[in-house]
């Protein structure tokens, strides 16, 4: 993909130049992060990046019910529209302690990258492209998602996909780290809470009576001897396991939280269905005990081909700026439009590490031209 006629465009050679120096990403990616946003609680973030939209010129700026905030360069056709969006969300819990520190070449904070760093790409995509008035056919809508992490199973940008969906033709999603990496395939996830109600009672006085942990215990060690196959690439997890009263009281009541994962829509549902399987026998072995499964996740699998316009697109621009490209699968914003048949992928914008960890942090250096290669790759989309 030749990107040289955006690179000899005036306008676009002042704003590469101006992305050489990253320290206003740097700083605005700080900003960001400072302020707390849990996913079910962005309000505060959101708000910030609102009021940059719209501190840019940006038309349509506003936010909707679940709290995605939108901001619309228009186009100089009615080509369809190119969405670039990065999600305001993290892990962290509102209390957590933000405070940024530098160690040589490393910046770090819990979130900085993921998606903090994300968030700040956007900010400054959107403002260099008003501040130059570069040449987009059609119209860019940035947004800035909500429910991206965890339980949030992709909320924000499934609402989002929803409200464009009619004027929409490529997606763009924003990553803090993993400069050079290309996700252009999604990962399928299902997510359960499944939860035992028994008995229970004193762990002297009621001994046999059943125990919702005892149940749950059992059942997780039957899913952990499951076996997935390497390839297609399937995983799962029990990450939580929660429930009881106290260590002399046989458990009322348990719950647990299993992820399940495949690039393959099949292998993933067969998983699923062994899980279920696994579940109906832990119910009738227990009669006195209630086993229930709840889905709280739900990402559809989806990809676009590495031949496709919009990943030679993204291998060319990353290319320009001296990047190694690499492809990954991945779980990701990309997942919801890619389910549904529109281009989509996720790149990230510098080098990072410690994703979801308090001890997070992101290496600027390449983030000058993590933006430049952002920047052409939005405007070889929207051309």
């Amino acid at each position: 993909m030749d990107l040289q006629r955006w690179r000899d465009h005036p306008a676009v050679k002042r704003a590469l130049a101006e992305l050489t120096d990253a320290r206003p990403v740097l700083e605005t990616a700080i900003a960001v992060q400072q302020v707390p946003a849990p996913t079910f609680d962005e309000a505060a973030r959101g708000a910030l990046v609102l009021s940059r939209f719209q501190s840019f010129g940006l038309s349509d700026t506003g936010s909707d019910e679940l709290g995605n905030v939108y901001g619309r360069r228009p186009g100089r056709s009615r080509r369809p529209a190119l969405l670039i969006a990065a999600h305001l969300d993290t892990v962290f819990p509102r209390d957590t302690d933000l405070r940024v520190r530098y160690e040589g070449d490393r910046v770090y904070g819990p979130g900085l990258g993921d998606n903090s760093t994300g968030v700040a790409g956007m900010l400054h995509l959107a403002q260099i492209m008003q501040h130059h008035n570069l040449p987009n056919e059609g119209d860019i809508w940035f947004v800035g998602n909500v429910g991206e992490e965890g339980l949030g199973d992709l909320r924000g940008i499934r609402a989002t996909v929803t409200r464009l969906r009619d004027r929409l033709g490529t997606v763009i999603a924003l990553e803090g780290c993993d400069f050079g990496t290309l996700h252009h395939q999604a990962i399928g996830v299902r997510r359960y809470r499944i939860e035992a109600t028994a008995p229970g009672g004193h762990s002297w006085g009621n001994f046999g009576t059943p125990s919702a942990i005892h149940v749950l215990l059992r059942l997780g060690a039957r899913i952990a001897e499951l076996s997935v196959p390497r390839s297609p690439r399937t995983t799962f997890n029990v990450g939580m396991i929660e429930g009881g009263t106290s260590v002399n009281t046989i458990a009322e009541r348990a719950s647990m939280l299993l992820d399940m994962r495949s690039v393959s829509a099949a292998t993933l549902a067969e998983l699923v269905a062994q899980v279920d399987r696994l579940v109906a026998t832990a119910a009738a072995e227990h009669p006195d005990v209630q086993v229930r499964v709840q889905t709280v996740g739900d990402r559809p699998s989806g990809m676009i081909a590495r031949d496709h316009p919009l990943v030679q697109m993204a291998v060319a621009a990353y290319q320009s700026v001296g990047a190694t490209v690499s492809y990954q699968q991945s779980s990701t914003d990309a997942n919801i439009p890619l389910s549904l048949g529109i281009p989509a992928v996720c790149v990230g914008l510098t080098d990072g590490g410690n994703a979801h960890r308090h001890d997070e942090y992101i290496q600027p250096a390449n983030l000058g031209r993590g933006l430049q290669a952002l920047l052409l790759l939005a405007l070889a989309a929207s051309a």
